[in-house]
């Protein structure tokens, strides 16, 4: 059998427009609006200010192959995409893919630098993305809370995958090209947790996107990769997890092992890119369904705040141990920005405003309820229970509880309900409304766009 990497080439080389479902165009299209969004509410951000001073000095000289969003900047391509990754991360609407991995900060800006450099279509750009994203997903599923125990951060080294992937695709790479490119990868990923645990901040998918052109770059210059580059006896798999023979030291569920050709089992068919789903609110991902199934739980059975006595919530017992189960950062008591914050906003406002950031002090100031009602909730961790899926039962003064159980698919949408509920941040974006409309309308219409270059034009504020 061929090697994992061999595989996914083939795949990713052979992957036509026409060979996409519907639903997936339709999530590559999501995932592009939802990134550009965060994107236009990050350019402001103080990082993004000074990863653009950095590489306007550190890259002085260099040309100007590629754009800064929203800015219009020129870079270089690593330049831009890092940039851009940087800025798309700081805007705080990302997509997740179980929990502790944001694919799009790593796959667009690489997807928006080969289609810039290339003149690439829409079709061309959409295959290109759902292909990096189906790689790196594919990649990591089981294996991320392990490889956040060993002090790695999984959406860096992971990232650089899908990265390389949509950039390969998007540029024309052939397979053998493509295997190279993953093969360089692993010799470039890298992610730690250390950082920002003890006062810093960490380089994550901005890095990963500038290693990810590197790779590709080795790759279309001929730099040979090794045939078992992912799952070999001192390989990836080795390396980041411990081992290359599926055993897990942590998991989502109890299952401590999975099985390494699962990693490739009916690709092109099975479509994990459609677990990606959208985390809209300015908060770990962990959080946002206890805002939505909350207000849902109150709505369906008409509860007042003043009916609730206390709330308790099941959930996966990882979203206890944020960010890792070796290195938690996060306590469990009800503080803003954790899980009770959002559960008593769901409750009181029966919602979360968009804009806010709790975490940096950003947004309307929180209702004096919800910042009493946060301690009346309880979080029960739970290996068995969905990962953001909570269970939460609502006790009432009058003695009756009410329960919802979340499906983990409340942040799963469509491009119309995506585009709808992004609505809400038109007031705090650098752009007029009329001009997110038109990105709105081009990311609709992306496999008929002649140039994805008109998604950057789109952003720019002098546009």
């Amino acid at each position: 059998m061929a090697s994992l990497s061999r595989q996914f080439a083939a795949w990713v080389a052979d992957l036509d427009y026409k060979d996409l479902p519907p639903a997936v165009v339709d999530r590559a299209k999501g995932v592009t609006l939802q990134g550009l969004s965060s994107a236009l509410l990050g350019r402001d951000y103080p990082e993004v200010e000074q990863a653009l001073a950095m590489m306007q000095v550190e890259e002085a000289g260099g040309g100007g192959a590629a754009t800064v969003l929203v800015d219009g900047a020129q870079l270089t391509k690593a330049g831009a995409a890092l940039v851009n990754a940087e800025m798309m991360f700081a805007g705080g609407k990302w997509d997740t893919y179980r929990m502790l991995t944001h694919p799009g900060c790593a796959i667009l800006p690489a997807a928006l630098v080969a289609s810039e450099t290339t003149g690439a279509d829409g079709e061309t750009f959409l295959t290109g993305v759902a292909a990096g994203y189906e790689v790196m997903e594919r990649m990591a599923s089981d294996f991320i809370p392990t490889i956040m125990a060993r002090g790695f951060h999984s959406g860096p080294v992971f990232g650089i995958f899908g990265a390389a992937v949509a950039a390969a695709k998007i540029t024309g790479l052939n397979a053998d090209q493509i295997h190279g490119a993953i093969a360089q990868c692993v010799n470039l990923a890298s992610g730690n947790l250390e950082g920002g645990r003890s006062g810093g901040r960490s380089l994550r998918e901005g890095g990963a996107v500038r290693n990810a052109l590197l790779a590709v770059a080795m790759a279309r210059h001929g730099a040979p990769g090794g045939e078992t580059v992912l799952e070999g006896e001192a390989g990836f798999y080795h390396a980041y997890i411990g081992n290359n023979l599926g055993k897990l030291t942590h998991s989502f569920t109890a299952d401590t092992s999975t099985d390494l050709n699962a990693i490739t089992a009916n690709l092109g068919q099975d479509w994990m890119f459609l677990e990606t789903l959208y985390r809209i609110y300015y908060t770990p991902g962990y959080n946002i369904a206890h805002v939505d199934v909350t207000a849902a739980l109150c709505t369906e059975y008409d509860v007042k705040p003043a009916d609730v006595d206390r709330i308790v919530s099941v959930v996966n017992w990882l979203e206890t141990e944020y960010p890792s189960p070796a290195f938690p950062s996060r306590g469990r008591e009800p503080q803003i920005d954790n899980p009770q914050y959002y559960a008593a906003y769901g409750v009181v406002e029966r919602g979360f405003p968009l804009l806010n950031n709790a975490s940096r002090g950003i947004g309307e100031p929180d209702p004096p309820e919800v910042l009493e009602m946060m301690h009346r909730v309880t979080i029960v961790p739970s290996h068995r229970q969905p990962l953001f899926a909570p269970t939460v039962t609502l006790h009432l003064k009058d003695g009756r509880s009410v329960s919802k159980s979340a499906t983990g698919q409340e942040f799963i949408w469509s491009f119309d309900a995506l585009a709808q509920r992004l609505q809400d941040v038109k007031p705090g974006l650098p752009i007029s409304a009329e001009q997110y409309d038109a990105l709105i309308s081009d990311c609709a219409n992306l496999d008929k766009l002649p140039n994805a270059t008109a998604l950057i034009d789109r952003t720019l504020v002098s546009a």
